[in-house]
C-alpha cells in the first residue's frame, strides 16, 4: 500500500480547519477525531461486528427453515428390476420440538421389501413428529436462536468498546504531538533569546562594558539551547509519525503529516466538548456501561446454556404419527384407520455426561456473575478516581500557570537589571532555566489533564456516533 505524503490541505478544508499562517495549517482535535471515526481501518473493522451479529442470528434462524427432502434408490441386476424406491418429504420445524411433515412414497420392484409396498399411484402421508422432552425446558434450536439474538445485541456494545479504544489511542497520539510541538516552540524561542543575548554581550564587550568571559557564558547557553531544541525536534518528528498511523483517507489510503501541519494553540475546552467530559462527569450510570451490559449478556447466554443442559437430563422420547392416503386431492380420505405410528425412547442410566455438562454450565455461570460484580466495582471506582484526578489536575494547571507567570516576571526583571549593569549572565541563565523548567512542567501538566479526560472517556465507553 502506497504512502502519501501530504500537507492535508484538502482534508483540513473539508473538516473546517483554517490556516494559522501562510506557512502552516492547523489540524484541530475535533477534525482529527472526525477523520479517525470515518476512515480508520479498526473503526471499520468494529462495524463488521454488527454484520457478524446479524449473520449469526440468520444462521440460528435457519434451524427453523422448512426443508424439502428427496431419497431415491434402485437396483437392477441381470435385466431384473429388484427394487426402485422413491420418497420425498416437506418438513416444517417449530418452536417446541414439534415438526409438521408431508410425504410421498412410490416404490416398485420384483424383490421389494413388503413393508415398502404402496398403491400403484404412490402413497401420501401427513402428520407430526414430536420430541416430547426436547423442548420442555430448552431445545438446541431454541437455545441457539436465543443466544444469537443476545449476541447480536452484545455485538453493538463490543463495537462501541472497540471504537472507544481506537479513539482513546488516537487521542493520546494527538496529545503527545501537541505537547511535543509546544516544547519545540519553547526551545525555539529560548534559543532565539540566547542568540540575541550573545549578540548584545559581544557588542558590550567590544565597547569595554562586559568582560570576555561573558561572551563564553552566553555561547554556552546557546549550545545548551541547541541541544534541547534538537532533542525536542526528534520527539516532535516521532510523535508526528505516531499520529499519522491514525490518519487515513478513503479506500484505506494511509496519510502522513508533514511539518507544515501543526496543532491548535489551546485544546482543553475543545477536548472536553468533543469527548463530552462534562456530560460524562455528571451522568455516570454504571448499569448502562457497555462493558457491564456486555457481561450481563454473557450471563444471559449462560443461563440459556444451563437450561439447555438441564433439559438433557430428561429421557428422550420421540413420537411420530402420520395419516396415510393414496388420493391426496381428496382430504376426506384421511382417517384414523390408515396411519403410521412410531415411538423411540432412550435414557442413560447414570447420566454422568449430562450431569457433568450441567455442572460445568453452572460453574461458568457463577464465574460470569463474579466477573460482573468485580467489573461493576472496578469501573465505578476507576471513574471516581478519574473524576478526582481531573479536578486535581485542573487546579494544578491553574497554579502552574501562575508559577510560570511569576517566573517570567522574575526573568524580565533580571534582564532589566543586567542591562543596567546590576546583574550577571549567571543570574539571567539561572532565572531562564527556572522559567524553562516551569514551562515544561506546565506543558506536562496540561498533557496529563488531557490524558485524564481521554481516560475518562475510555472508561465510560461513551456512545460515539460514526458518520
Amino acid at each position: 500500500m502506497r504512502r502519501i505524503f501530504i500537507i492535508l490541505a484538502f482534508v483540513i478544508s473539508s473538516t473546517g480547519s483554517f490556516a494559522q499562517s501562510t506557512d502552516s495549517l492547523a489540524l484541530g482535535y475535533t477534525e482529527y477525531i472526525a477523520m479517525v471515526k470515518k476512515f480508520h481501518p479498526l473503526v471499520k473493522q468494529a462495524n463488521l461486528l454488527l454484520d457478524e451479529g446479524e449473520m449469526k442470528l440468520l444462521k440460528a434462524r435457519g434451524s427453523f427453515d422448512p426443508k424439502i427432502e428427496a431419497d431415491y434408490s434402485t437396483k437392477n441386476y441381470k435385466s431384473t428390476d429388484y427394487y426402485s424406491n422413491f420418497s420425498s418429504a416437506f418438513k416444517i420445524p417449530t418452536w417446541y420440538g414439534l415438526e409438521f411433515n408431508a410425504k410421498f412414497e412410490d416404490n416398485s420392484g420384483v424383490y421389494l421389501n413388503p413393508q415398502n409396498t404402496v398403491p400403484e399411484n404412490g402413497l401420501y402421508s401427513a402428520g407430526v413428529t414430536l420430541n416430547v422432552a426436547d423442548g420442555l425446558f430448552m431445545s438446541e434450536r431454541m437455545a441457539s436462536l436465543k443466544q444469537a439474538k443476545i449476541y447480536r445485541d452484545q455485538s453493538r456494545l463490543k463495537r462501541q468498546l472497540q471504537v472507544t479504544e481506537v479513539l482513546y489511542k488516537a487521542s493520546l497520539a494527538y496529545f503527545e504531538w501537541y505537547a511535543n510541538y509546544r516544547k519545540y516552540q519553547l526551545f525555539q524561542n529560548f534559543l532565539q533569546n540566547a542568540e540575541m543575548r550573545l549578540g548584545g554581550v559581544k557588542n558590550q564587550y567590544r565597547v569595554g562594558d562586559k568582560p570576555a568571559i561573558d561572551t563564553v557564558e552566553a555561547g554556552l547557553s546557546i549550545q545548551n539551547r541547541r541541544i534541547d531544541l534538537s532533542q525536542s525536534e526528534l520527539e516532535l518528528k516521532n510523535s508526528r509519525l505516531n499520529l499519522s498511523t491514525f490518519i487515513w483517507a478513503e479506500d484505506n489510503i494511509p496519510l502522513e503529516l508533514t511539518a507544515e501541519v501543526i496543532p491548535q494553540n489551546d485544546i482543553q475546552e475543545e477536548v472536553s466538548e468533543t469527548l463530552r467530559i462534562d456530560e460524562i462527569a455528571f451522568g455516570i450510570d454504571i448499569t448502562e456501561h457497555p462493558k457491564v451490559r456486555s457481561l450481563a449478556y454473557d450471563i444471559d447466554m449462560l443461563e440459556i446454556e444451563k437450561k439447555f443442559r438441564a433439559n438433557k437430563l430428561l429421557p428422550k422420547l420421540d413420537l411420530q404419527y402420520n395419516f396415510l392416503t393414496d388420493t391426496a386431492d381428496d382430504i376426506n380420505t384421511l382417517n384414523n384407520r390408515d396411519y403410521k405410528f412410531g415411538m423411540k425412547f432412550s435414557f442413560p442410566l447414570f447420566l454422568r455426561k449430562e450431569r457433568g455438562e450441567l455442572q460445568l454450565a453452572k460453574l461458568e455461570l457463577n464465574n460470569a456473575e463474579l466477573d460482573l460484580a468485580n467489573a461493576r466495582l472496578k469501573i465505578l471506582n476507576d471513574l471516581k478516581a478519574l473524576q478526582n484526578e481531573i479536578q486535581a489536575l485542573a487546579d494544578q494547571n491553574v497554579m502552574i500557570s501562575e508559577l510560570v507567570r511569576d517566573y517570567a516576571t522574575m526573568m524580565n526583571a533580571e534582564e532589566r537589571k543586567f542591562e543596567l549593569g546590576e546583574s550577571s549572565l549567571f543570574l539571567i541563565n539561572s532565572r531562564e532555566n527556572q522559567l524553562i523548567s516551569a514551562k515544561l512542567k506546565e506543558i506536562q501538566m496540561n498533557q496529563k489533564l488531557l490524558k485524564s479526560k481521554a481516560e475518562l472517556f475510555k472508561n465510560t465507553a461513551a456512545s460515539v456516533d460514526i458518520q
